[in-house]
């Protein structure tokens, strides 16, 4: 299913990656206020990994479905755009009612509806940047998918700080103990979430298939059993060069979502000496951190440009190496800060890492997989996301008290030594010069 690529200029790059601003703005306000949300709402902090189960569950179960149904659509639209209009959606409304929550379950419940909205949506997106580019531009393209990663959860984490600076009041509160800058950044981010995906597949539109194409498609099978078997054959049939990229993951995702789920409850600790999470100075941390947050997010947009020349010289590998090296030690140093501006200083090695982490095992994954399976190959590859985050939710529970000590600081730390585990694996990764044809 191989046809000529047009090559793209930057700006048709930038364009077709627009609608990521909208997607990760929404991820970054999960991981900046759904902790703290929790807490508001009575969560007990040894039970957040099993709140936060949403994610990790609906990625397993909707992202490989998903990623093998767009590879075998035929609409008028393509094959992945009808899946970009119904995730977006669905995510837009899941914003607007989370703030919304009078009660932990009905927050974990719209938890769920969005993460499942966000999936329909991340695979499909990836398998159209690898549809429309050329090889020659992947790391250009899935790099400045990584920059609009670090600029939208940049400004997520922003939002209710310049909300303050605007003028409004940190500590006003809803009638479910909110804060209400929290409340208008859910609002802004339900606004951003549909327009900005509209707008990628406006200026840049799937390429159309070519009769030989269409026919390939059209010849396969249809249904939930033929797309199950698919998944399955692709796990079967899975390039060497994904198995190993799969351990690096273990450790990555492990480390990664350890490290949102506890930073603010450590800063708070570390910083401001509070647990209470209805407290002032707990608000207080939150919005520290998330001036934190978005800075180690602006240092992933401007490092995911800045990669592109060394990922081209020197190898998708080599590079994340070296970034989730950097994150590992700006993790491990962060629970040991207590001045409130100090804790920007980690914040650049976990920029680094995250900026890498959005791009280059993308790099690394397209030249490893046939283009006809890309959608499912994607698909699979969120599996080895979605699977360290079910098993993170699944033990850190019983060792957050008998081994990390009921601190989350150690559960930061923790995350650092998992994304040095990472760098490692990562180093043991071998991509082939050529994709494969099948």
């Amino acid at each position: 299913m191989s046809a000529a690529k047009p090559i793209l200029s930057p700006r048709q790059i930038v364009q077709m990656n627009v609608g990521f601003l909208g997607l990760q703005f929404s991820f970054g306000l999960q991981q900046g206020n759904m902790s703290p949300i929790y807490g508001i709402l009575g969560a007990d902090e040894s039970a957040l990994p099993l709140l936060y189960l949403a994610g990790p569950v609906t990625g397993l179960l909707v992202q490989p479905i998903v990623g093998a149904m767009s590879d075998r659509t035929l609409s008028p639209r393509g094959r992945r755009t009808p899946y970009f209009l119904i995730g977006a959606i669905l995510c837009s409304l899941s914003l607007f009612a989370m703030p919304y929550s009078s009660a932990l379950w009905m927050a974990a419940a719209l938890l769920w509806i969005l993460d499942a909205a966000n999936n329909i949506t991340m695979e499909p997106y990836r398998a159209y940047v690898s549809d429309r580019l050329d090889p020659s531009q992947h790391a250009q393209g899935f790099l400045t998918q990584s920059a609009f990663t670090g600029l939208a959860q940049t400004l997520s984490y922003l939002s209710p700080s310049i909300l303050v600076w605007l003028g409004m009041n940190r500590d006003a509160l809803d009638a479910n103990g909110i804060p209400v800058i929290t409340k208008l950044s859910f609002l802004i981010g339900a606004v951003l979430s549909f327009v900005t995906i509209w707008y990628s597949i406006r200026r840049v539109p799937e390429l159309p298939l070519t009769d030989d194409q269409r026919a390939e498609i059209a010849a396969l099978k249809t249904g939930l059993g033929a797309t199950l078997r698919e998944i399955w054959d692709a796990i079967r049939d899975m390039p060497t060069a994904m198995r190993q990229l799969a351990v690096m993951k273990l450790f990555q995702w492990y480390a990664m979502v350890c490290y949102w789920q506890y930073v603010i409850h450590a800063v708070a600790r570390s910083v401001f000496d509070t647990t209470d999470p209805n407290s002032a100075a707990f608000r207080e941390a939150s919005l520290a951190y998330g001036q934190a947050g978005a800075f180690y997010n602006l240092i992933a947009c401007v490092a995911a440009f800045a990669m592109v020349p060394f990922t081209r010289r020197l190898g998708a590998g080599k590079v994340h190496a070296f970034c989730l090296a950097a994150g590992g030690v700006g993790m491990l140093l962060l629970p040991g800060l207590h001045d409130r501006w100090m804790i920007f200083l980690p914040m650049i090695g976990v920029g680094l890492a995250w900026g890498s982490i959005m791009g280059n095992p993308y790099v690394m994954l397209a030249s490893s997989i046939p283009p006809q399976r890309t959608g499912v190959y994607m698909g699979i590859f969120n599996m080895m996301i979605v699977i360290p985050m079910l098993i993170q939710s699944a033990t850190l529970p019983f060792i957050y008290r008998s081994w990390l000590g009921g601190d989350p600081r150690n559960v930061v730390m923790l995350g650092g030594a998992l994304l040095l585990c990472a760098a490692v694996a990562t180093l043991f990764v071998r991509v082939p010069r050529e994709v494969p044809a099948r």
